[in-house]
């Protein structure tokens, strides 16, 4: 560093004003290069097992400098020669003081629990916020874990985002009962949805994916918006959302959950773990559901939701010896689900219009880790996974069946450049699908099989100098047997103008091949033709692939107001397709694919705010702004349904626990603005729909029992008012005639829901 300031008075003389200034701001980020960062790893020990959490304070004895844990336990914290004793302190646990002589060691510590406190129970319970901004991450990670996904009935993965403001919750239709997740306005084939970091619902499990991880098997939630890190793959637009499931190491021996709702769903979830040696754990998760009744709340003949079952297993075997610094986790995961939806089966009718889907999942997954013992810094990981997804199913006349096998291989190494203020990560990684799709339709039947491969290397560099800043950049190459060779980039950066506010900045590029079918799966609950405009020769479809750019903005402010923080963020986020496969609904006789030509682009604002309004009392308020637009062959045209605006509001409330007793309450509200309607102009009067749906809300609520650690009931409301779209379906009376179409769906086609269930939890 010290040439550098040798060049700068050199030449000093000849510098205007203006160049000084813009050298300055040039020397900034080298000039925090010289700063030496001290990193670790803080866990916490209880009575039961070891964790890491969010917000372990960590500080230098006699001074202001000091930062705290994120999530994972990990912190990063200015080191200046004259600072030896560090002092590390979370509440409930006894307090440590390290000295500190070799600033480039990894420091790693367990603060074990101090039984001696008179309010431990308490203390106990507030651990964890539900919903957490890891403020270290330059990304602009967050963090979901049970206890925000308990506040819902979270059946499954894609009940989790009912009460976060970061996802948007939408219907997908108006017979399969799915939920469809979207992030910044879009749809989720562009996010990237991984489980433990590896890519899981995609392809041909796009629409039914979430429904097959039990809400009861997620340990926690990571949400990136926009563009987010290489090392996962080149498809992600939107954002990326990594889900971790519970381990067998840190999971109770005995979970149970029971659950059932008056729509006739019935469900259990059950978790068997053991230690079967001194370094391996193995557990059992089995899931079963099953729903009889059928239910038709606006009365147009069609069950509001399906009836079927579920059978749902895994296995998993963890291993980890930290004297020898390996680590492995090996798991069997098999899916049975049968489905049946459409016209009552009351209804006299000559033949009803009926829909049936089965499908079998099977996954095997192996991860192998090896930590440095002397460089705890520096680690190999290995994953394989393979997947064998089967979809057999029909809709009325309409037949669609899908099978998807994928071989995914991953291997990466992460290590540092001269100290921990500069770390890496690279790696090579190659996904392999073999799909068999198979239509009939009266206007499209036929055999699309094809084998994708793509194997590349990425390379990501991180930055850290302090609280102050953080830099994160990374690019892979890629070959995709269909796309060619290609480069992707991401970058993002994090700055602290002052203290406790936040700055982020990110870009990046993503690139993806549309599964059009087996995304779009509700054209098939329709008479609509389907129409392939696609030209290019050797091309998936004959459309080229999706090509997207991803700028994102976003602030992060805690203001003290009344002796605790609240917290306020903005985000500003705009994604530009460079190209896309438009699916244009906007002609009620058919739906259309075809490559874009002109402009698309995605819009997002958000503002939200946090506190904790009363002890025990947290509200959370969020609001969000959409502009999605596409230029389809009939014009430029906001995308349908989407809404314009979102409001969410959430209100928690939890008694101070005695002898293990507590109240927990919490309620959400949700106001979904108007939205864009597909055209149906050109049918007859009796068949056409409005151009706008008109705005609504929906409340959620939940009230839960604690009377010990082991013992919880709980009793909730989904849509508490009971608002439903009366006229989902166009010419439901006709199902099998020129008209029908039940792919309008824009609000709840279902009422409103009570729910009750026991969690059992022996430690």
């Amino acid at each position: 560093m010290n040439c550098v300031f040798v060049i700068v008075l050199k030449i000093k003389r000849k510098l205007t004003m203006k160049k000084y200034i813009c050298l300055a701001l040039f020397m900034l980020p080298f000039s925090l290069l010289a700063q030496t960062m001290l990193q670790g790893k803080i866990s916490l020990k209880d009575a039961t097992d070891t964790f890491a959490e969010a917000g372990v304070s960590i500080y230098w004895e006699d001074t202001n400098i000091g930062t705290t844990t994120d999530a994972s336990g990990h912190f990063k914290l200015l080191y200046k020669p004259e600072l030896k004793k560090l002092v590390i302190s979370y509440v409930g646990f006894k307090t440590k003081i390290l000295t500190i002589t070799d600033p480039i060691k990894f420091v790693t510590t367990t603060l074990l629990e101090d039984t001696n406190q008179l309010d431990a129970v308490e203390v106990t319970a507030a651990k964890r916020k539900p919903t957490e901004r890891l403020q270290l991450s330059t990304v602009g990670m967050v963090n979901i874990n049970s206890g925000e996904l308990l506040k819902a009935a979270c059946c499954n993965l894609s009940d989790s985002f009912e009460t976060s403001s970061n996802t948007e919750v939408a219907v997908a239709d108006a017979v399969t009962g799915t939920k469809q997740i979207k992030m910044l306005g879009l749809a989720s084939p562009y996010l990237s949805l991984t489980q433990e970091n590896v890519p899981s619902i995609r392809g041909a499990s796009q629409v039914y994916g979430m429904t097959f991880i039990p809400g009861s098997w997620v340990d926690n939630i990571q949400i990136i918006k926009g563009a987010g890190s290489v090392i996962n793959g080149y498809e992600s637009i939107a954002g990326q959302i990594n889900t971790e499931l519970v381990k067998p190491i840190l999971d109770t021996p005995i979970y149970l959950n029971v659950y059932g709702s008056d729509d006739g769903r019935f469900e259990l979830n059950n978790h068997l773990n053991t230690k079967v040696s001194e370094h391996w754990h193995t557990g059992l998760y089995i899931h079963g559901n099953v729903r009889n009744m059928q239910m038709d709340n606006n009365g147009d003949g069609f069950m509001d939701v399906p009836t079927g079952s579920q059978i749902n297993l895994m296995n998993r075997w963890q291993y980890a010896n930290p004297n020898t610094g390996w680590m492995s986790n090996l798991s069997l995961h098999y899916l049975y689900d049968d489905r049946k939806a459409g016209q009552l089966s009351t209804i006299a009718a000559p033949s009803l219009w009926q829909s049936a889907n089965k499908i079998h999942q099977l996954n095997a997954s192996a991860k192998l880790g090896y930590i440095w013992e002397d460089m705890p810094y520096q680690s190999l990981g290995f994953q394989a996974d393979y997947k064998q997804y089967d979809q057999d199913s029909h809709f009325g006349l309409n037949q669609y069946d899908i099978s998807q096998k994928t071989i995914y291989v991953n291997a990466l190494f992460k290590s540092i450049i001269s100290n921990t203020n500069h770390t890496f990560t690279t790696g090579i990684n190659s996904i392999t699908d073999v799909i068999e799709e198979r239509l009939g339709t009266a206007s499209l039947s036929g055999d699309y099989n094809r084998t994708d491969f793509s194997a590349g290397a990425f390379f990501e560099y991180s930055l850290s100098a302090g609280d102050s800043f953080g830099l994160t950049a990374g690019a892979r190459a890629d070959y995709h047997n269909h796309m060619g060779a290609f480069i992707t980039p991401r970058f993002h950066v994090r700055y602290m103008p002052w203290k406790k506010g936040t700055l982020r900045l990110a870009l990046g590029r993503g690139e993806r091949l549309a599964s059009i079918f087996s995304e779009n799966q509700k054209l098939f609950s329709t008479a609509r033709a389907i129409r392939l405009m696609g030209t290019e020769a050797n091309k998936t479809y004959g459309l080229s692939p999706e090509i997207a750019w991803n700028y994102g903005l976003s602030f992060t402010q805690y203001l003290p107001l009344g002796g605790r923080d609240l917290e306020l963020v903005g985000d500003l986020y705009y994604t530009n397709f460079t190209n896309q496969v438009v699916v244009d609904w906007d002609n009620p006789r058919e739906v259309a694919f075809y490559n874009l030509t002109g402009k698309s682009f995605s819009t997002n604002f958000q503002l939200e705010a946090n506190y904790e309004i009363l002890k025990r009392t947290h509200l959370k308020v969020a609001y969000k702004w959409f502009d999605v637009q596409t230029d389809y062959t009939s014009g430029r045209r906001t995308q349908p349904l989407q809404p314009k605006e979102r409001w969410l509001v959430n209100l928690s409330y939890e008694t101070a626990p005695r002898e293990g007793r507590q109240w927990k309450f919490d309620t959400t509200f949700n106001a979904i603005g108007s939205q864009r309607l597909p055209d149906t102009a050109a049918n007859p009067l009796a068949y056409q729909m409005e151009d706008t749906a008109a705005a609504y809300t929906t409340t959620q609520a939940q009230i839960t029992r604690v009377f010990s650690p082991m013992i919880e009931v709980y009793l909730g409301a989904e849509n508490l008012f009971n608002y439903y779209q009366k006229r989902a379906i166009i010419a439901p009376d006709q199902p099998f005639g020129t008209y029908f179409d039940a792919s309008m769906a824009y609000a709840p086609v279902q009422g409103r829901m009570i729910y009750a269930g026991l969690r059992f939890k022996l430690k």
